[in-house]
């Protein structure tokens, strides 16, 4: 009999320096047909509406990143050691892998799961998860108008 092992992957997301206190967990565990996302964040900003031509803060634009590099050499952009976002198949934005919903923070903190078939948790060890400042509109090119990198998370196989 050829039994397939299943894989689970993890991200420690810290925040950088423009969300200090953000921090959590996501995991992403093989099931059948793709991978469900669980994640659970703390020290999320508190939402801002859109004012005087500027987006608003919340809710949270939120994807995996091509490199798994969550390091920051630019104050006013950080974490763009992350790259692109993930997309294996050359799609445009709003259908890349790595495109995911936004994070609704409720007073700071954020949990949810969902489903995907776009890949499975071995194919994005290695890979990164940023969570944006601002929401992502899954249309603009190449990657959704969701603003600056407020915390990063390399992703880790679990087991």
């Amino acid at each position: 009999m050829n039994y397939e092992t299943k894989t689970t992957a993890f991200a420690k997301i810290i925040g950088g320096n423009l969300a200090p206190n953000l921090y959590g967990n996501i995991f992403f565990d093989d099931v059948a047909g793709g991978t469900e996302v669980y994640v659970e964040v703390w020290g999320l900003p508190l939402y801002q509406p859109a004012e005087n031509g500027n987006q608003p803060i919340g809710p949270f634009g939120f994807h995996i990143h091509e490199n798994g590099v969550c390091s920051i050499t630019d104050l006013d952009n950080p974490f763009e050691s992350a790259g692109s976002h993930y997309n294996p198949t050359n799609q445009p934005h709003g259908n890349h892998a790595g495109d995911f919903p936004v994070i609704f923070s409720n007073n700071g903190y954020a949990k949810m799961s969902f489903f995907t078939d776009k890949f499975k948790p071995k194919d994005i060890i290695g890979k990164s998860v940023i969570i944006h400042q601002n929401p992502d509109d899954y249309r603009t090119q190449p990657a959704g108008n969701s603003g600056k990198r407020m915390a990063c998370g390399v992703i880790y196989k679990l087991y």
